[in-house]
């Protein structure tokens, strides 16, 4: 135990005290007695105890009137008068001093400084080169002569001690490195913390917290209450007999030691990866290695689901052994399932997640590592190694396999965005450089005759085809003979990164023990046996009682169509009905579209090009986006009540649940105003004698650079805006929390008293500050890129550039997801995963369905169909006559709803050009669509159809070609599992023998019988060791 000193409070300078200083003093001395600890309860207010170590120090140092070596001397006057009166015997309480010399207070014998030296320490440390007032420092090696003896005494070890009772005061940084993260004996650690308010605390939550607490003891959790703020903790520490005891019962994979034979499959492993190809990039892609000094590559090594009965051949030196996450999972996993009520021990009335939802305590989380975290903030969550490989090992055992997993695959998925990102930029300068050679925009450009149709009833004039000569040439960039190509890419890269993804994730998985891992394996949530406890139906089926009436929790099957299919009709019932409000927003805006091209415009002059071509799709665009963020903001809390309202039995369904209702709806809302303009707009216009209206305005029709480049500049909104947007949320928001948090216990914003402030003094007082991470706390990430995933899948021929602004910022999003999950974030609880769960068959989904759009975009928004059915039709193979191939005639006298042309020069116009396949004025039957427009419809149906299959047909055959685990990892998969199933079965032996020896020493047996039992071991751990493989 630590020794501090304490004599009565004076009256002192506030200022000249840290807080933590404080907090330091109170812990380690206000403990000694239970007159102390009760002193402590009721003290008024933390500055009173905040000047004790200060006159403790001007006391002892009137006594020796020396300086540091005997040279402390106390100041002149009143000051030193008061000490010299203080340090009187009877006049204070016990201090250190008298532990450190062995007598009572009376003429100062022996040596008095340690004390004195301890306080000066403590202000030296916190910034200050002075003493309290009283306190000055002289000798004869002057100032700096001083601190060195500071330091040579305050180093001075306990050996130096000839008695084992004598206590030795330490200074705050002393004090602080023994309990920053661990127990006030300074050797067992923190695995778990709970805070409540220690002074608003009701009875009935301090009497559900004891029953709580005697409970988790009675499991074998150790725990130990800190009542020094108004913010009371509790520290839970977990034995190694309890995290055994668990693992077993949660068939935890753990590492084996050494396998006599597994060095043969390991070599053959490596040898089989490190191919000439292979050393090759790893020496040429050496800058992006990790620091090996810091993050060393570990050894290989086979796991084998725990047992105690075979705790010999486990490595506990291995650091996947029980790592960190493995202990909170243990922790949290026990935490989860002890009740809080006496004598009511039903399912709803259990697990810290429902005492924290009353306000029984106020949160419950895990501790940060500083030396760990301060490791990976440098050299993984930072913005300047953005090029550097992650170290998934160290990730998963600090997060866990579920948040490893996550950024391994936001890792693989970067990486390989690098291919189709430079594919995309080198066909978009193949636009650049085959700009002139475009004969549609060269056309266009050096037309000086053609007169277009108004594109709206009144106000809209007429116009000249060659002002949109930038727009038409901007257009060709997106619109070209690569068009194809990159689109066939596309749909081909986007099934070699899903398969080669899971490939990756085989080895990753079995490199951390987890292969065989299923959510079957995960026991049922406690939110989910509270649901089944207060149904009526299955309220008989959920409890079993004993002999000595002691109830037992069960987990019944529950029927779907009785039970289940109406909370799940519900749910989806009501996620239809928001994808319908999402829907009717979306079509809100194109009615806007609409009246802004009826109306004259605010946004400027809308017979402008720069009004039709930019300022109109932008604006939309922007409003687009702001209408998404919100539904986005809405649906996302109101899904998670949706999903409580299931019955979800494992934490795994409950996130697949909750995950597949947030992407139907944010597919819909994303994509909904996109596929619109790709699919929908300008193809059901009518013509200028009868156009199609929607509530008195006219169907909107493409811009005169055309409907694909509308598209593009749709998605760069969309994608770039929603990726700031994201970017905002994540890092903005949570750093303005925390600083408010921080700086409300700081300060006492919460409360009215100088003393409710929240002083954070060690690893769960600053952790206490940071926010919670949530079990799905990592769905916004996951839906974040899936999104992005779609956006560059989805739609990505409009804009090739789209796989780079991707690529861009996922190099980023990693580090700053790093950075918010180890600065912002409590450390969150690890769990187990094989994979990334229902994202995957999502993207594969995704991946079909792109498929399709992207066959749709280039048959009925390129120009790719009509070139080829006119070079075909009409024998122009160079398309010099196909921009009047594209435009109708139109008499002027024949409108519907003739234009206000006022000082037009166009009023004397007799035909304008509009962009259609319809017969002319002049034709027997005027207005109606002539032969080619069927040809070209019937070109681009069976565009579709073949492209389709043709995709499909190459899809399928990589997804064959390239299996889910590699042959490699597969094979040493089997001889892993036969070398460890005799590895058992002969330790197994060893251990039957020595039975036998034993019991031939102490009660000699029959052969016959020791032959039996000896076959009767062989045969049970030939059963174990299947089992446990």
């Amino acid at each position: 135990m630590y020794s501090a000193v304490r004599t009565h409070d004076y009256d002192y300078p506030e200022s000249e005290m840290d807080e933590r200083e404080s907090l330091y003093f109170d812990t380690i001395s206000l403990a000694e007695s239970e007159a102390a600890a009760a002193a402590a309860a009721h003290r008024k207010s933390i500055s009173q105890s905040r000047n004790t170590i200060y006159h403790s120090a001007v006391d002892l140092a009137g006594d020796e009137g020396g300086g540091l070596g005997g040279r402390l001397r106390l100041g002149g006057g009143a000051n030193a008068e008061h000490a010299a009166l203080a340090w009187q015997p009877g006049y204070r309480q016990s201090t250190a001093l008298e532990h450190l010399n062995g007598g009572g207070g009376g003429g100062g014998s022996g040596d008095h400084t340690d004390a004195a030296i301890a306080a000066q320490m403590i202000a030296l440390q916190n910034g200050r080169n002075h003493l309290p007032t009283g306190i000055g420092v002289t000798g004869d090696g002057g100032q700096g002569g001083g601190d060195d003896e500071v330091s040579r005494r305050l180093l001075r070890t306990s050996s130096n001690i000839s008695n084992k009772d004598k206590k030795l005061p330490i200074t705050y940084s002393q004090w602080k490195s023994r309990t920053y993260r661990r127990f006030d004996d300074g050797k067992r650690s923190v695995d778990f913390v709970l805070a409540y308010n220690g002074e608003t605390q009701l009875e009935e939550h301090r009497r559900k917290c004891e029953i709580f607490e005697a409970n988790l003891q009675r499991e074998g959790l150790q725990l130990e209450h800190n009542k020094v703020q108004r913010v009371h903790f509790i520290k839970i520490h977990a034995p190694t007999e309890v995290l055994y005891r668990y693992a077993e019962i949660l068939k935890i994979k753990v590492p084996l030691k050494p396998i006599p034979g597994q060095d043969q499959i390991f070599a053959e492993s490596a040898h089989e990866f490190k191919t000439c190809l292979s050393r090759m990039c790893k020496s040429l892609f050496s800058s992006v290695q990790l620091n090996t000094a810091l993050f060393p590559e570990r050894e290989p090594r086979i796991h084998l689901e725990f047992s105690r009965n075979y705790l010999e051949l486990y490595d506990t030196e291995h650091p996947n052994f029980l790592d960190a996450s493995t202990r909170y999972s243990i922790i949290n996993f026990i935490l989860q399932r002890q009740h809080f009520v006496e004598g009511e021990e039903t399912a709803d009335n259990l697990g810290i997640e429902k005492l924290v939802q009353d306000g029984v305590y106020t949160c419950a989380y895990t501790l940060h590592d500083k030396d760990d975290r301060d490791r990976l903030l440098k050299e993984w969550a930072n913005i300047s190694k953005w090029k550097n490989l992650q170290p998934l090992d160290q990730i998963k055992d600090y997060f866990g396999a579920k948040v490893a997993l996550y950024f391994a695959w936001l890792g693989f998925y970067t990486q390989m965005l690098i291919p189709i990102s430079v594919f995309g930029v080198l066909c978009f300068l193949y636009g650049f450089i085959t700009w002139s050679s475009d004969p549609i925009s060269r056309d266009i450009c050096n037309d000086n005759g053609t007169i277009m149709c108004p594109q709206c009833d009144r106000s809209c004039d007429y116009w000249r085809l060659n002002e949109t000569c930038t727009s038409s040439k901007f257009n060709y960039l997106i619109d070209n003979n690569m068009t194809v190509v990159f689109a066939f890419s596309m749909a081909i890269w986007a099934v070699v990164y899903l398969e080669f993804w899971k490939r990756y994730s085989a080895g990753l998985v079995h490199r951390w023990g987890l292969t065989g891992f299923t959510h079957h394996v995960e026991h049922p949530r406690p939110q989910y046996l509270a649901k089944i406890s207060r149904s009526k139906r299955l309220a008989g089926k959920a409890y079993e009682q004993d002999q000595t009436g002691k109830r037992t929790v069960l987990d019944p099957d529950v029927p779907f169509w009785s039970i289940k299919f109406l909370p799940n009709f519900t749910s989806y019932s009501i996620m239809i009905l928001f994808i319908c409000i999402s829907v009717i927003a979306i079509a809100g805006i194109i009615i806007y579209r609409m009246a802004q091209r009826a109306s004259h415009s605010i946004l400027g002059s809308e017979n402008s090009m720069t009004f039709k071509v930019m300022i109109l799709p932008m604006t939309a665009g922007i409003i687009d986006l702001i209408v998404i963020s919100l539904l986005d903001i809405m649906y996302s809390s109101l899904a998670v009540k949706l999903t409580n309202y299931e019955y979800c039995r494992t934490q795994t369904e409950y996130d697949e649940s909750l995950t597949i209702k947030n992407y139907v709806f944010q597919f819909v809302n994303y994509y909904s105003s996109l596929f619109y303009i790709a699919f929908l707009k300008g193809k059901f216009v009518g013509y200028p004698a009868k156009y199609n209206r929607v509530l008195g305005f006219r169907q909107e029709e493409c811009n005169p650079g055309g409907c694909l480049m509308e598209l593009c500049m749709q998605l760069v909104i969309i994608m770039a805006g929603k990726q700031a947007v994201n970017a905002i949320v994540e890092m903005l928001i949570p750093y303005l929390m925390r600083t408010f948090k921080e700086l409300s216990y700081r300060h006492g914003w919460y409360k009215s008293h100088q003393d409710q402030r929240l002083v954070p003094y060690n690893q769960f007082t600053e952790d206490y500050n940071l926010l919670p991470a949530q079990n799905n706390s990592l769905y916004v990430e996951y839906l974040e890129m899936v999104v992005q995933f779609g956006f560059i899948t989805l739609f990505s021929l409009a804009f090739p550039l789209a796989p780079l602004l991707a690529l861009l910022n996922n190099v980023i999003e990693v580090r700053l997801d790093a950075i918010k999950m180890l600065r912002f974030l409590r450390r969150p609880v690890g769990m187990r995963a094989r994979d990334i769960g229902v994202w995957h068959n999502i993207m594969t989904v995704v991946t079909r369905i792109a498929v399709a759009s992207s066959a749709m975009i280039i048959a009925f928004s390129t120009n790719l169909i009509p070139k080829i059915v006119y070079a075909a039709s009409m024998g122009d193979p160079e398309l010099n006559n196909y921009l009047n191939f594209t435009l109708a005639v139109f008499n002027t006298k024949d409108f519907q709803v003739q234009p206000l042309l006022g000082g037009s020069q166009h009023v004397n116009e007799t035909v304008c050009r509009y962009t259609e396949f319809r017969n002319s004025p002049d034709d027997p039957h005027p207005y109606k669509r002539p032969m080619i427009y069927w040809k070209i419809l019937t070109g681009r149906l069976a565009f579709i159809v073949i492209y389709q299959n043709i995709i499909t047909m190459l899809q399928g055959i990589l997804r064959w070609a390239v299996p889910d685990v590699s042959g490699r990892l597969l094979k040493r998969i089997k001889r892993e599992n036969f070398l460890l199933r005799e590895h058992i079965i002969e330790y197994e032996k060893r251990h039957a023998m020595k039975l036998v020896q034993t019991e031939l020493n102490g009660h000699p047996k029959s052969d016959g019988e020791l032959r039996q039992r000896n076959n009767e071991t062989v045969i049970r751990s030939r059963d174990d060791a299947t089992s446990f493989v």
